[in-house]
């Protein structure tokens, strides 16, 4: 069977349904192809749902008017087709990428069993999937392990503990969330994990995982130490995907190579979202997919003006649990260089801290945690990136809660 659509977006996540709800308000229809049997979700949300805070439909996207969901298996530029896995063939005008990120699965001793499938109790997350088969497993009491502590495995571990599980959290880096926290915040994001009861272990490598019968039962560390598990989840990072790129024979280095207009290296061909390399970066990040998404709609729209030149995107994070919320942002370069101008305010009885990097009298990064009052001006500066005025505005911004 075949059917022609002018527009055909591969991938339901947050970039492909933003790109083709705004393509049907700018009155092009888009026919949107995603692989999962659940309606499209924000992924960001996941942790919440993992931690019993919201119910999997909470967290659903508005679904566009065009909805097909099945696996595309190839992309035949020539014939400007793409190939279904129950074989139909869907033709286009103009095809979109938005294939998403896969999980960085390590390459431990023991991890994959037959047929490279995961062992029982061990979990990758990254899926609607992932999630409710982990939230499934937990319940008081569970011994869980968290491998990685970035971003995901910060949010992960929180959530289990949060549900009641003995949580180890393991980290090969010297400290939690190194990418986005200098060493001050990090510290504060060790001490309200560990207030959750989150054993925390930096500077280890994992380098086994034991199981029995098909069921995980330990992990062990690099030095031979074996944390007991029933559960292991996998934080270790993501990967673009890009194998349909690939096939195809389209530009890929990291990513999908695009330009400024969102091109591939083929014309006909865009990609957005945490598959797409743009400018030397591969962002996988919800802001820059978004604004993608949104410039490809103008563009497709018939606005030969709209461009993407690139997102100065900012890092946020909220850990909710017993207590008051954790929250933490961070954006730019949080660690200063020779010469740097930094304002630093830590209450460490509140938990509260905020820090800001100044250079040639602009601000070129921060970070803040506890209490993110001042984010909005904060952000708003350094994404203007003009010189800050003279009157000394470095000490307001960080202290005048009117600006977010």
């Amino acid at each position: 069977m075949t059917s022609n659509t002018r527009v055909v977006v591969i991938g339901a996540g947050l970039a492909g349904v933003r790109l083709a709800r705004r393509l049907g308000e700018l009155g092009t229809p888009a026919l949107l192809v995603g692989e999962e049997e659940h309606a499209p979700y924000n992924r960001v949300l996941l942790a919440e749902v993992l931690a019993g805070r919201y119910a999997p439909e909470v967290i659903a996207l508005p679904p566009p008017a065009g909805l097909l969901r099945t696996r595309v298996t190839g992309i035949d530029r020539a014939a400007r087709t793409v190939t279904c896995a129950d074989g139909t063939r869907i033709a286009y005008d103009a095809l979109v990428l938005a294939t998403g990120s896969n999980p960085v699965l390590p390459p431990l001793r023991g991890l994959f069993g037959p047929g490279h499938q995961l062992p029982a109790g061990v979990h990758a997350f990254r899926t609607m999937d992932d999630c409710l088969g982990l939230a499934g497993a937990v319940r008081p009491g569970v011994r869980a392990v968290v491998i990685g502590g970035g971003l995901l495995g910060v949010s992960a571990a929180r959530a289990l503990a949060v549900r009641g599980a003995q949580v180890v959290l393991a980290q090969q880096a010297e400290r939690l969330m190194e990418r986005q926290l200098d060493p001050d915040a990090s510290r504060l994001v060790l001490r309200h994990l560990t207030g959750l009861g989150v054993e925390v272990h930096t500077e280890c490598r994992v380098r086994d995982v034991r199981c029995v019968a098909g069921q995980v039962r330990s992990v062990e560390l690099a030095d031979g130490y074996a944390l007991g598990a029933d559960l292991v989840v996998l934080a270790c990072g993501v990967r673009p995907r890009t194998g349909l790129a690939e096939q195809a024979g389209l530009a890929v280095r990291e990513g999908i190579l695009v330009d400024d207009e969102l091109r591939t290296s083929d014309p006909r061909v865009h990609a957005i979202g945490d598959c797409a390399q743009h400018d030397g970066t591969v962002y996988g990040l919800a802001a820059p997919a978004l604004e993608q998404a949104d410039a490809l709609a103008e563009l497709l729209a018939g606005d030969a003006r709209a461009r993407y030149t690139g997102t100065r995107s900012l890092t946020r994070l909220t850990l909710t649990g017993p207590g008051s919320p954790f929250d933490l942002a961070a954006f730019g370069e949080t660690e200063p260089h020779p010469g740097d101008d930094v304002v630093r305010i830590a209450d460490a009885t509140r938990g509260t801290y905020r820090k800001v990097v100044v250079r040639d009298d602009r601000l070129v990064g921060g970070v803040l945690v506890g209490e993110l009052g001042t984010v909005g001006a904060l952000a708003r500066a350094w994404e203007g990136a003009d010189p800050l005025p003279g009157d000394g505005p470095l000490l307001h911004l960080l202290t005048n809660d009117g600006g977010s």
